[in-house]
């Protein structure tokens, strides 16, 4: 053999020993934890069986943290001396729930497999329980990201989508993480469950606009006030007719304008997402299905995966 070959044998195998960056697997944890997704599992369960809203609030949470950063956990961190949180971001403050059942699931998962599940594994894994916990889509987790070890407080201020978004401005928001307008429409078909504050949708049932049908805006006012800071956090279902199922109500709510938030019923509002509702106004299996694939999209947003990062002990800090 000559020299030239034999560099390039050596090269060869250099390189094919050297540790390949990580790629998520839904076999991530079947030798290090093989019991870390039905101990998820039985933990969600339970909090969802507690307090059936959870459901919605886990898989925001989910959704609030891969918006920012990346799927790393980032938004479970608290305040400290090099942290500022993006718990105190506008669209996250006294709005975004479920960091308590988080920390009970990783506390579970750390008793039994100490530093090996991430908190951002965690997120997505809860997320998909949660849907299934309400009679919602199941769909494959890939696994294998790790926690990040910064913030992004001012991002979270920027990239997440608000209350009063128009259609142009969540389009581009959702584009500018890889994800196409029905995969908007299908995630934002999460609002079939849970619930909003007041404060959120206090000006659209107050505006008397074309846009919003009188009797749903009569009846939602009952419970919120016209004036700013009375009822601000007073709650309303964003489905009222099937608060707690997950089911395409929702959709069928957006065409008889009934629906709650500004940015529901933009998507149908005569724009390019129109077709979109319609379609999974009538068919809840089409919804079901393209849910499951946004949330798998969504998921992979920006993972910190091999070396980078970490494996945090405690989902609220650092290591």
């Amino acid at each position: 053999m000559g020299s030239t070959a034999c560099i390039f044998v050596a090269l060869l195998f250099i390189f094919s020993n050297m540790p390949c960056e990580a790629q998520l697997s839904s076999s991530f944890y079947d030798n290090t934890c093989p019991k870390a997704l039905s101990t998820i599992r039985t933990a969600v369960r339970t909090a969802v069986s507690r307090e059936r809203r959870m459901a919605a609030s886990l898989i925001r949470l989910h959704f609030h943290d891969c918006f920012v950063q990346g799927c790393d956990a980032s938004i479970l961190l608290n305040d400290s001396s090099s942290i500022q949180s993006e718990k105190n971001a506008p669209n996250n403050l006294n709005s975004v729930r479920g960091y308590d059942v988080i920390d009970d699931v990783k506390s579970e998962v750390e008793s039994i497999c100490p530093g090996i599940v991430s908190c951002a594994d965690i997120l997505a894994v809860a997320a998909r329980d949660a849907s299934v916990a309400v009679s919602g889509p199941t769909w494959t987790v890939n696994l294998g990201r790790r926690d990040s070890t910064t913030s992004g407080l001012s991002q979270a201020a920027t990239n997440l989508p608000n209350f009063s978004d128009g259609l142009d401005r969540l389009i581009s928001l959702f584009g500018s993480k890889g994800l196409s307008e029905r995969d908007m429409v299908a995630l934002s078909g999460s609002h079939t469950i849970g619930q909003a504050r007041c404060v959120t949708f206090r000006d659209r049932i107050y505006d008397n606009g074309t846009d919003i049908d009188a009797g749903f805006a009569s009846t939602r006012r009952r419970r919120c006030p016209a004036t700013s800071g009375d009822g601000d956090d007073n709650i309303a279902a964003l489905d009222l007719v099937t608060p707690n199922s997950f089911d395409n109500n929702y959709f069928k709510n957006l065409i008889q304008k009934k629906g709650l938030l500004q940015s529901d019923q933009v998507l149908f509002s005569g724009g390019s997402t129109d077709s979109i509702v319609t379609g999974y106004s009538k068919s809840p299996s089409t919804f079901s299905s393209d849910f499951a694939s946004a949330m798998v999209k969504m998921g992979n947003i920006e993972p910190l995966t091999g070396s980078a990062g970490e494996i945090r002990k405690l989902c609220s800090a650092i290591n």
